[in-house]
């Protein structure tokens, strides 16, 4: 894929030289001719062809954040409220609580 992005971007080089140089041409013109045949459309494509790579490595960040997740709570390491649930009963007091007389 950069082989082709590379190559292209040589030849509108090329152009925008060719272009710079020539008695009818400008170097205003140079920039547009490699600003509109060469960034632009490589930019464009180098996104596309490149949005597969984005997906697998968001994806493997994602699965290896599930992971650490899973082997923290397996291993007992989690904070109590890790999983952001309220705890299930209260705990166990060595003080028994004090009530009103009658």
């Amino acid at each position: 894929m950069y082989l082709v992005l590379i190559a292209w971007l040589y030849v509108t080089v090329l152009m925008a030289v060719a272009e710079a140089t020539s008695p009818t041409g400008s170097l205003m013109g140079a920039i547009i001719t490699f600003t509109l045949y060469g960034l632009l459309p490589m930019g464009i494509m180098g996104y596309i062809l490149g949005t597969p790579g984005r997906k697998r490595a968001l994806h493997a960040r994602a699965m290896a954040e599930r992971e650490a997740q899973s082997v923290e709570v397996e291993s007992g390491s989690a904070e109590p409220d890790a999983g952001r649930h309220a705890p299930a009963a209260a705990e166990d007091s060595a003080v028994a609580p004090v009530r009103k007389e009658a």
